[in-house]
C-alpha cells in the first residue's frame, strides 16, 4: 500500500452496477469537513452531524450543483470501524449518480482508497487483530450459511483469542527459559523437562485442533469438487443442467459431444461444489481430442470429492445381466474406490430402477430422471453426505484459512524440534530458539509481528471500499 494512514480515503462501498441504495464511505482526519462542506441539511434546524445518526438532505456534486437526495451519518474515532473519524453517504445505487458524489468527496480533499485500506487501517489502529481482519474478505465471499457461520465465528475474534491463549503459554515457557538462562545457578528458574514437555504437549494439542478445522471446512471454503463420469450419452449433460438449474452443458444424441471437462459452481443441498461434467467413457476413440478429454476426466474423478458414476439406466438389459453394460463404470469406480463414490440410474423415465438394485457394486445407486428432474433432491442430499463425511463441523468450532492453517503447522513443527532437543538435552538458550520460532508463528496470526509485504498480500485481495 502506497497511501499514508493520515490521508483521508474515500471508495464506493457498495458492489459496482445498479441498485437501490449506494453508498460511500470516508475515512480519516478529514471526514467530517468533507461531509459538511458537500452536504446540504433538509432540515433548517440542522447545526451539526449528531454522531451516528443519519441525517436526510442533498449532497452537492463537484461544480457544486445538488447531485442526488442523501442520507448522510458520522462516526467519530475511535469508535468507528476503522478506529478514524468516519462517514457514511448513502444515495441512489446508479453508476453514474455514485460517481458524481464520490468525485464531488475527491475533489474536496480525500483520495481514492487501495484496496482493502479501510479494514487495513481498522487493524493498524487495534480495531482488530489480523484475523478478524482476513474474516472481513471471507464473510463477503462466503458461498454459503455455513461458510458464513465460519466467517463470523472468526470475525467475532474466537480464532486470534484462542491463538493468542496458546501463545501465552509458550511464553510462560519463554520466560522461565530466560530466567535459566540468566540464573543458571538458582533452583526452579526452568521447569523440569517432563513439565516443560507436558505444556509443550498441550499447546500442540490446541494447534491440532485449529488445524482439523481447517481440513473440515475446505469443502464449505473451497467448495466441493463433485466429478459426473459415465459412457458417452449416459444423460452427464443433462443431469449436470438439471443441478444447475440451467442449460449450461451441450446436450445432443452424439457420442463424444463433451470432449474437454466443463466446470460450474454451484450449492447443493446447502453445500458449495464444484459441478464438473467429463468426456464420456469408451473403449476407444479414433479422435486423439476426446482421448486426451478421457484422460483429464479420470484426473479430476481421482481428486474428486464424490464422483457421480451415470448409468444409462435404459442399457441394462435383462434382470441377470442389468449391470453387464457399465464395465468403464465398475473399472472407474475399482481405480477410485467406493468411498467416494454415488451411482445414479439415469433416464428412469425410460427404465426405472429395479426394486432390488439398491446398490452398484457396493455404492449406493439413486434413482434419477435428469430429464423430468425426478431424484433430484434425494441425489443432492446423498452427494452432501460423501463429501462431507463424519467430518462435519461441531458448533463453535473454528476453521483456519490457508495462511493461518500454514503458520499452525510450521509452529507445530518447532515445537516437534523443541521436544526432540529436551529429550536429548540440549542446553536451554538452543532450546529457547525453536520456542520462540513457535510464538512468533502463532503472532503472525494475529498481526503481533507480521511483516509489510504479508499485509500488501492479505490486503491486496480485498475489494476497494472494504
Amino acid at each position: 500500500m502506497t497511501g499514508r494512514s493520515e490521508d483521508t480515503i474515500a471508495a464506493i462501498a457498495t458492489p459496482p452496477g445498479a441498485g437501490g441504495v449506494g453508498v460511500i464511505r470516508i475515512s480519516g482526519p478529514r471526514a467530517k469537513e468533507i461531509l459538511f462542506s458537500l452536504f446540504r441539511p433538509a432540515s433548517p434546524s440542522f447545526r451539526d452531524f449528531t454522531p451516528r445518526m443519519l441525517h436526510y438532505g442533498h449532497a452537492l456534486d463537484a461544480a457544486g450543483r445538488n447531485a442526488d437526495d442523501v442520507l448522510a451519518a458520522y462516526f467519530p474515532g475511535p469508535h468507528s470501524f476503522t478506529g478514524e473519524d468516519c462517514a457514511e453517504i448513502q444515495g441512489h445505487g446508479g453508476t453514474a449518480v455514485l460517481a458524481s458524489v464520490l468525485d464531488s468527496v475527491l475533489s474536496r480533499g480525500a483520495r481514492m482508497a487501495e484496496r482493502g485500506e479501510f479494514t487495513r487501517r481498522a487493524f493498524l489502529n487495534g480495531r482488530m487483530d489480523l484475523s478478524q481482519a482476513e474474516a472481513v474478505a471471507e464473510l463477503i465471499a462466503a458461498p454459503s450459511p455455513e461458510g458464513v457461520r465460519l466467517a463470523s465465528a472468526k470475525l467475532d475474534g474466537l480464532l486470534g483469542r484462542r491463538v493468542s491463549e496458546l501463545r501465552s503459554r509458550l511464553e510462560y515457557l519463554r520466560q522461565r527459559v530466560c530466567l535459566a538462562i540468566d540464573f543458571p545457578d538458582e533452583e526452579g528458574q526452568c521447569l523440569p523437562p517432563r513439565e516443560f514437555t507436558a505444556v509443550t504437549r498441550e499447546v500442540a494439542e490446541g494447534l491440532h485442533r485449529l488445524l482439523s478445522g481447517y481440513e473440515r471446512a475446505r469443502a464449505w471454503r473451497e467448495g466441493a469438487l463433485v466429478v459426473l463420469a459415465g459412457q458417452v450419452n449416459a444423460g452427464k449433460s443433462s443431469l449436470m443442467n438439471a443441478l444447475l438449474g440451467r442449460p449450461r452443458a451441450i446436450v445432443t444424441e452424439t457420442p463424444g459431444t463433451t470432449r474437454d471437462y466443463l466446470e460450474e459452481q454451484t450449492i447443493l443441498a446447502g453445500l458449495p461444489v464444484r459441478l464438473v461434467d467429463t468426456a464420456g467413457l469408451r473403449e476407444a476413440s479414433e479422435d486423439l481430442i476426446e482421448r486426451e478429454g478421457m484422460r483429464r476426466g479420470r484426473e479430476m474423478a481421482q481428486a474428486a470429492d464424490c464422483l457421480l458414476l451415470v448409468l444409462d439406466g435404459s442399457l441394462a438389459g435383462d434382470e441377470n445381466a442389468r449391470f453387464n453394460a457399465f464395465h468403464a463404470e465398475r473399472e472407474l469406480l475399482e481405480e477410485v474406490g467406493p468411498k467416494r463414490c454415488l451411482a445414479v440410474w439415469n433416464k428412469t423415465d425410460k427404465a426405472p430402477r429395479p426394486h432390488d438394485a439398491a446398490d452398484f457394486f457396493g455404492v449406493p445407486l439413486l434413482p434419477v430422471s435428469a430429464m423430468l428432474g425426478a431424484g433430484l433432491e434425494a441425489l443432492c442430499e446423498a452427494i452432501r453426505r460423501v463429501c462431507l463425511g463424519a467430518d462435519t463441523l461441531s458448533e463453535g468450532e473454528l476453521a483456519p484459512n490457508l495462511r493461518q492453517a500454514d503458520r499452525l503447522r510450521q509452529a507445530l513443527a518447532a515445537l516437534g524440534e523443541l521436544e526432540s532437543a529436551i529429550a536429548a538435552s540440549v542446553p536451554p538458550d538452543l532450546c529457547a530458539i525453536h520456542l520462540e520460532t513457535a510464538s512468533a508463528l502463532l503472532a503472525d496470526i494475529t498481526g503481533l509481528n507480521t511483516t509489510e509485504e504479508t499485509l500488501n498480500s492479505i490486503f491486496a485481495s480485498f475489494c476497494i471500499g472494504k
